[in-house]
């Protein structure tokens, strides 16, 4: 996993798709939905890391942009 798309997919394999309209409002509620797949364990230590560490960045480079 290695950007915002794959995890989109990852998301979509379990039937949800996220779009609010507001970017980082959008990537707080992937955040949420990959600690849900998780804590059910229906995904591994590595791609939660991963998943959680890319959301956070990204929302953190829109936060700083505007």
């Amino acid at each position: 996993m290695k950007t915002i798309y794959d995890i989109q997919q990852l998301l979509k394999k379990f039937g949800t798709i996220i779009y609010i309209g507001n970017r980082v409002a959008d990537l707080e509620l992937m955040e949420e939905e990959v600690k849900e797949l998780y804590d059910a364990q229906f995904i591994d230590t590595m791609d939660y890391q991963t998943a959680i560490l890319l959301l956070r960045h990204e929302a953190q480079l829109l936060r700083e942009k505007s």
